[in-house]
């Protein structure tokens, strides 16, 4: 069942903990076929509880998920389609790595042959080719985070949902991740969880921001940071008042404000055939009669401006690092 129908789909969800702790708050979304789709919030904005739903892990109070169109209660029609990868897996310390990536497509439904060839492409895929025999508690923490996402991978899964895939990995292995994902992201939808809104905004062509239960944001990432609206330009040396009055004479800036002590940020409206390249231009030009040369240019908001803004600033944990 294709038809343009949404990967994952998330109508009314509800998880209760208790009397009292509202994990999830009527949450409904749809993710995009094909989407490497961020699932944005701070930490107890209740991401973890909606994967665990999702995966059947955890059932809801109310509501429901399908995936590829099938009710995640359903889980076993979903085996070799749909898999996850827990914010904290957990490997057998002694066993080899190769053995346990085997072990769990077995489990998926494969023959012994396929398990063993799929699992070895897996593990190549992720830079772990050279480990395969080693047994996992001898893997470094990068290493076993790298072992982690290859287990999401295995096979050929239409759907992946990734929990805080790089927390707690330094920003080189970080970095690695996310490409691994994204290059991943080309034959299948992946949903990422993270409380990183750099990591969001570099990697995802979709996000939905989840703060206190509720979903606040959602849409392709361009609409969420308003690239139609708005761009940033940061430039070699501060920015002064004399800069921002003439950038505001261009013909469609709305409104022009200092962003950081080098970077303007300009409002758009744009009108009578105006595009914003022609914008753009005028802004660089204008800018460069008093001396200012431009850096970078970024079109749209940052993530953590935008989230600060539809939540109101609230946010345990939240942050680009």
């Amino acid at each position: 069942m294709h038809n343009g129908s949404p990967a994952v789909s998330v109508k009314g969800l509800t998880k209760v903990f208790g009397r009292r702790v509202t994990a999830l708050d009527n949450v409904s979304f749809d993710v995009p076929r094909a989407s490497l789709f961020g699932l944005l919030g701070p930490n107890g904005a209740g991401k973890t509880t909606l994967f665990s739903v999702a995966a059947n892990f955890l059932q809801a109070t109310a509501g429901e998920v399908f995936v590829l169109g099938i009710n995640v209660k359903e889980i076993s029609r979903l085996r070799g389609k749909f898999s996850m990868l827990p914010q904290d897996a957990l490997f057998e310390r002694n066993v080899p790595v190769i053995e346990q990536m085997i072990t769990f497509c077995l489990l998926n439904g494969q023959t012994r042959d396929e398990a063993t060839q799929s699992a070895a492409a897996a593990l190549e895929i992720v830079g772990l080719k050279e480990a395969m025999d080693r047994a996992a508690g001898a893997l470094s923490h990068g290493m076993t985070k790298r072992l982690a996402l290859a287990q999401a991978f295995l096979g050929t899964p239409e759907v992946v949902l990734l929990d805080e895939p790089t927390s707690g990995l330094d920003p080189q292995n970080a970095a690695n991740i996310r490409k691994i994902i994204k290059k991943m992201s080309a034959t299948r939808t992946v949903v990422i969880s993270s409380h990183n809104l750099h990591e969001i905004q570099e990697i995802c062509s979709h996000c939905a921001i989840l703060d206190k239960g509720k979903i606040v944001a959602c849409g392709p990432m361009s609409e969420i940071l308003g690239a139609e609206e708005t761009v940033q330009i940061t430039y070699s040396k501060e920015i002064t008042v004399e800069l921002i009055e003439r950038v505001c004479t261009a013909k469609s800036v709305a409104l022009a404000d200092q962003s950081a002590a080098r970077q303007l940020r300009l409002q758009i409206d744009l009108a009578d055939g105006t595009t914003r390249d022609d914008v753009i231009g005028e802004v660089l030009r204008l800018s460069a009669e008093l001396g200012f040369v431009p850096r970078t240019i970024s079109e749209g908001s940052r993530l953590e401006d935008r989230f600060l803004e539809i939540t109101g600033g609230t946010g345990d944990s939240l942050g680009s690092t």
